[in-house]
């Protein structure tokens, strides 16, 4: 590919953040794997208000929606994980962002309009996001209730995330004080959003979308176990399927 994967990253960037800077290292990873270049461009979530933001995003070929919740802006970063929904855009969302997945698909989806996460005390009835039932006992101090490597992440079978591992269950990092409420849950996978991915009591820890080219959003941040040479498999696939739809856009502005 002559020009660069443009992959856009919707959050604040902390340069001191434990866990932000592995997003683009990340994806250096994978690019190495996949001989490819890439580009990434932060968006704060107050930027996703823009008014021409379909106009903007129109410009990236993959969309990631960052850890760091509470964000800037709530709307903003449903809206951006709205456009990739709805214009089948390759994304994936990490930790916060798997959250804020969650609650734009119960929002705009599900029709629950003040579904929200604990994390902001809104009052709301419908908190979809609610706190970590059950703390990591052997956690660093001061770190969230779920942090650090977690063994016995089931993967189902037939789901893109276990085509990606190919294995059934894997360990993976978490660094987050919130997960998904269960109540919610059946109406996320009736939504058309399969839960893929679960802890070891069952809860759930990553979703997809079967419908979507690349669709995946996940509690755990694959980001932090990759590594040079060593690349994460599913950051893989998300930049793979980010240079695929460059090149079909690409086509697509040729026939036009």
């Amino acid at each position: 590919m002559s020009e660069s994967v443009q992959i856009g990253i919707f959050g604040e960037y902390e340069p001191a953040s434990p866990m932000l800077p592995s997003i683009e290292k990340s994806l250096q990873h994978a690019a190495g794997e996949l001989k490819i270049t890439f580009q990434a461009q932060w968006l704060p979530t107050d930027s996703l208000l823009d008014p021409a933001l379909d106009e903007k995003l129109e410009a990236f070929d993959g969309l990631w929606a960052a850890p760091g919740s509470p964000y800037k802006s709530f709307d903003g970063m449903l809206r951006g994980i709205e456009f990739a929904r709805r214009r089948d855009w390759p994304f994936l969302g990490t930790c916060g962002g798997c959250q804020y997945t969650l609650l734009e698909c119960a929002r705009n989806v599900m029709g629950i309009k003040d579904a929200d996460s604990a994390e902001n005390n809104s009052g709301s009835k419908n908190i979809v996001i609610h706190p970590v039932a059950c703390a990591v006992s052997d956690r660093k101090p001061n770190a969230p209730k779920l942090s650090g490597k977690i063994p016995e992440i089931r993967i189902r079978p037939g789901s893109y995330l276990h085509s990606f591992y190919t294995k059934d269950v894997v360990t993976e990092e978490f660094f987050c004080n919130f997960e998904v409420n269960p109540e919610f849950e059946w109406a996320i996978i009736e939504a058309g959003f399969p839960v893929v991915a679960r802890g070891e009591q069952g809860e759930v820890r990553a979703i997809e979308s079967p419908t979507h080219r690349f669709f995946i959003a996940t509690l755990f941040q694959p980001q932090l176990s990759s590594k040079p040479g060593k690349p994460h498999p599913v950051i893989v696939e998300f930049l793979r399927a980010a240079a695929k739809w460059k090149t079909q856009k690409l086509e697509d502005s040729v026939l036009e």
